[in-house]
């Protein structure tokens, strides 16, 4: 064995590079400090609706799909996968849940759709991995290609079906939900107080256990299992050194072709299984156009939490709370822009005190203009309203671009072999 592979005994162990990680008790005081600034902005705004039971539940209702989406697009690219094609695996999931799901039952649908997100997974592993063609050319083709499919499908199958149309099913079952007797009027009534932080909180918790779905329960267990499968196993730790480096990977055993079939597998599965809960939980019927861009949204809450489960799903649920806003009145939505505001002062306030000038000018005007607008205002243009939880998603996204690190071999293209 050479000299070069083996590490000298003596040498001084380096410090890991990187920023440090958050502890759980870190992180918990940061949920915590994030509930307290949303509770002073609905006291100063009279906004009550903004952590409400019902806010909340919605708010976990819309992040779900989007959450699955992001977790599918995070198993493909930590194995080096660009999975733009998220989109229209959503689409064959909602088709195929609805479709099997008013038949045979709503878990026949969640099965069958899981499985039309697979397929099309599977699909673009074969383009991608085995053919070696562009990820984001393959992944724009299978969202054309799921859209016509169905279409297609719908005008033999849903428009002969009682109750259905050629674009949209008839109803399905709805899954079982859940309602903690006891714990959830008790969070009502505390919410309704409208005490600070208190009641904010008991509206969280409240949403958290009235009327749950329990294909939310399985969704959200996911984000840890995921976590404990890509960071916790030895499969794991193969299957995201090929993200990182595939061909180091390759000449230490591993079958990278076979890692990356299974991950962008699993990929459209999850996808598939978040149109799902579009056709079964949030809508129990399937419609035409039902995923709204949600695939790409999941893309973008995956960058934001930086390729991780836990960042992720924060990202999913901002979204799906901004979204949930817009939903419940655009009052919600003009508080929001005081929100902003604060969360723009504070990030213009750190970007100063790092020496990072510019960036903090701009932020401090950008808050400057927010909060002019809140005062000055009483309401919101409808057409802001309906665009604030995409301009939220943009927004998140520019502030948190500066700490992003991709796996490195992400969507670059790999032979077997090619290492030698």
């Amino acid at each position: 064995m050479s000299t070069s592979t083996v590490p000298a005994k003596n040498a001084a162990p380096q410090k890991p590079a990187g920023r440090k990680k958050l502890t759980l008790p870190v992180i918990m005081l940061i949920i915590a400090g994030g509930l307290a600034l949303v509770s002073l902005v609905r006291v100063i705004s009279g906004a009550d609706d903004l952590t409400s039971v019902g806010q909340v539940s919605g708010a976990l209702s819309l992040a779900v799909p989007i959450g699955l989406a992001g977790l599918g697009g995070l198993w493909a690219e930590r194995a080096g996968v660009v999975n733009i094609g998220l989109e229209g695996m959503m689409i064959l999931g909602t088709w195929f849940g609805a479709w099997a799901g008013y038949q045979w039952g709503p878990w026949t649908g969640v099965l069958v759709g899981i499985a039309g997100g697979a397929l099309g997974g599977l699909l673009h592993a074969i383009i991608t991995v085995t053919f070696n063609v562009n990820h984001i050319v393959s992944g724009v083709a299978i969202n054309i290609l799921a859209l016509g499919f169905t279409q297609y499908l719908s005008n033999f199958t849903f428009a002969d079906a009682p109750g259905g149309s050629s674009k949209q099913s008839p109803r399905v079952e709805e899954i079982y939900k859940i309602t903690v007797p006891g714990l959830s009027d008790w969070m009502t009534t505390l919410q309704g107080k409208h005490w600070f932080f208190i009641s904010d909180l008991a509206g969280v918790v409240g949403g958290l256990v009235t009327g749950l779905s329990l294909l939310t329960v399985v969704a959200l267990l996911l984000i840890p299992g995921t976590w404990w499968v890509l960071w916790r196993t030895t499969f794991g730790l193969r299957l995201r050194s090929c993200g990182e480096n595939p061909t180091a990977a390759e000449s230490l055993g591993v079958n990278v072709y076979k890692y990356k079939y299974i991950a962008v597998i699993v990929s459209g599965a999850l996808a598939g299984l978040g149109g799902v809960f579009l056709s079964e939980v949030a809508s129990p019927i399937y419609q035409e156009g039902q995923t709204g861009g949600r695939g790409y949204i999941g893309l973008a809450a995956m960058i934001f939490g930086n390729w991780m489960p836990g960042g992720m799903a924060l990202g999913a649920g901002l979204f799906g709370f901004v979204d949930s806003l817009k939903l419940r009145g655009s009052e919600n939505v003009h508080a929001l822009l005081l929100l902003m505001a604060i969360l723009l002062a504070l990030v213009a306030a750190w970007q100063l005190y790092k020496k990072k000038y510019l960036p903090g000018v701009i932020s401090a005007l950008c808050a400057i203009g927010l909060l002019v607008w809140y005062l000055v205002t009483d309401s919101v243009p409808s057409q802001f309203v309906d665009a604030a939880p995409y301009l939220t998603t943009l927004l998140v996204l520019a502030l948190s671009a500066q700490r992003l690190r991709m796996p490195k071999a992400d969507g670059l293209p790999y032979r077997k072999g090619q290492g030698k």
